[in-house]
C-alpha cells in the first residue's frame, strides 16, 4: 500500500510552535514497521532544495495507526539570522515520506509540499497547523493595535508578506490640518526566494522612502493623521495619529512580535537611565623593595582595580494607552531581540534585553486609565571590548 499524507500545515508557518504531519499506511501489522520522513530546508528559490540541510526522521505508528511528525523544532533552528539583520527572515522547507519494516522493506517516496517557516509562533487557543494569513490585519505581519500614535519624526517600518507571484499594494491615506486629503497606492513587488517574499513597509513619517508615498505637509499645511491599508476586500490597516512634540524626551523601542517582524511604541512619559559599575581588585605590593632603602611613592594605592566596565539599565513609561494595546505588550515581555532607536536622525538603534519579567495588565472597565512601566538592560557595555 502507499502513504497517505492525512495532515499537512498551511503554506506560510511560525516555526516556534507545531508544524505537524499525520501520515497513514496500511502495512504496519509488523512490529519492525516505522514511517520515515527525509526533510529538505532551504533558503533561496524553489528550485535550490538540493543544496539545503536534509534530516532523516522516523516514527513508529500511532494507537491509531498514524505517524505524526512535528517538524517545527528543525525548521525552527535554521532560522539563525536576527530579525533586524534579515528584511525576509525565512526558510523552504519539504517533507518525503515512506516506511520501512524488517530492515529493508520500503514504499514508494510520497513528496509533501513546500512550505514556508517563519520566525515566530502561535498563542493558545489557536489549532495546530492554524494558517497565520488569517491573522486579523495580513499581509501587515502584526497584531496592532488598528490605532496608534507617532511623532512626525518618527522612523518605522512594518512587515509586510510578499510571497507568491504579482505585487501586494498598500493604499497611504494622508489627512492634513487643512483638511485637505492625499491618498497613493504603492506596489511591493512579490518574491519566489526565501529573501524577498517580506519586505519593510514604511510607516513613520521619515522613513526613508517615506515620503515618497505620503508627504509630511499639503501647501503650508501639517500632517495630522494617516492610514496605512492592504487592497484586499474588506481593506485592514492601521490608523497613524500625528501628536505634538512631547514634555519628556520620547523613547522609541520596537521588537521583534510573533510573526517574526516587528512592532513599534514610542514611551513618550519619564524615562530614566542607570549607570552600574562592576570591578574587581586587588592589594597591589606597596614600597621600594628592591631598591637600597625601603620608600613608597605617595601616589601609590593600596587598593587597585584591575577589571572595570559598566551596565546601563532604562526604565521607560508610556503614555495612557488603549486597552488594544494589552496584546503586543505580551509579546513585548516574551519577545528575544528589541532595539531602541536612540537616533532616528541616523537611525541608530540599540539593542536591548527586556529585565520586567511580569506586569499586572490593565483594563478599561478595572482601571479606566492603561500605562506601563517597562525597564530593559542596554544590551552592549560602556566599554568597547570584544
Amino acid at each position: 500500500m502507499a502513504i497517505t499524507i492525512n495532515q499537512t500545515p498551511p503554506s506560510t508557518n511560525l516555526a516556534q510552535s507545531p508544524i505537524a504531519f499525520s501520515v497513514i499506511d496500511g502495512a504496519y501489522a509488523s512490529s519492525s514497521f516505522y514511517y520515515t520522513c527525509t526533510l529538505q530546508i532551504w533558503t533561496g528559490s524553489l528550485s535550490a532544495s538540493g543544496s539545503g540541510t536534509q534530516y532523516a526522521l522516523r516514527k513508529f505508528p500511532n494507537a491509531t495507526g498514524y505517524g505524526l511528525f512535528d517538524v517545527s523544532r528543525f525548521v525552527n533552528s535554521s532560522l539563525t539570522n536576527l530579525a533586524y539583520q534579515a528584511t525576509s527572515s525565512a526558510v523552504f522547507f519539504k517533507p518525503t515520506f515512506n516506511y520501512n519494516y524488517e530492515g529493508s522493506i520500503t514504499g514508494s517516496n510520497v513528496v509533501g509540499p513546500v512550505s514556508i517557516g517563519l520566525d515566530g509562533y502561535s498563542v493558545f487557543p489557536e489549532a495546530i497547523n492554524t494558517n497565520p494569513t488569517a491573522s486579523e490585519l495580513w499581509p501587515l505581519m502584526t497584531d496592532g493595535p488598528v490605532s496608534q500614535s507617532v511623532l512626525i519624526g518618527d522612523k518605522g517600518f512594518l512587515g509586510l508578506s510578499t510571497s507568491g507571484s504579482g505585487n501586494t499594494q498598500l493604499t497611504y491615506i494622508a489627512t492634513y490640518a487643512n483638511g485637505n486629503k492625499i491618498s497613493n497606492t504603492v506596489n511591493f513587488a512579490n518574491g519566489t526566494a526565501t529573501n524577498s517574499i517580506i519586505s519593510w513597509a514604511g510607516f513613520g513619517p521619515t522613513q526613508p522612502g517615506y515620503s515618497t508615498y505620503i508627504p509630511t505637509t499639503s501647501g503650508s499645511s501639517e500632517l495630522v493623521s494617516y492610514r496605512v491599508q492592504s487592497t484586499a476586500t474588506p481593506a485592514k490597516g492601521i490608523d497613524f495619529q500625528v501628536v505634538c512634540p512631547q514634555y519628556y524626551t520620547p523613547v522609541r523601542i520596537f521588537w521583534k512580535n510573533r510573526y517574526g517582524q516587528f512592532d513599534w511604541l514610542n514611551f513618550y512619559l519619564k524615562n530614566t537611565q542607570t549607570f552600574d559599575t562592576e570591578q574587581r581588585v586587588y592589594q597591589p605590593q606597596l614600597g621600594s623593595w628592591n631598591s637600597s632603602t625601603l620608600n613608597y611613592n605617595a601616589y601609590q594605592t593600596a587598593t587597585q582595580r584591575y577589571i572595570v566596565d559598566a551596565t546601563q539599565t532604562m526604565t521607560v513609561n508610556t503614555n495612557y494607552l488603549q486597552e488594544a494595546y494589552n496584546e503586543i505588550m505580551k509579546q513585548l515581555l516574551v519577545t528575544d531581540e528589541v532595539y531602541w532607536m536612540y537616533n532616528q536622525t541616523d537611525s541608530l538603534v540599540k539593542p536591548l534585553t527586556i529585565k520586567t519579567s511580569n506586569l499586572t495588565f490593565k483594563t478599561g472597565v478595572n482601571d479606566k486609565l492603561i500605562q506601563y512601566t517597562i525597564t530593559f538592560d542596554i544590551g552592549q557595555p560602556f566599554k568597547l571590548i570584544i
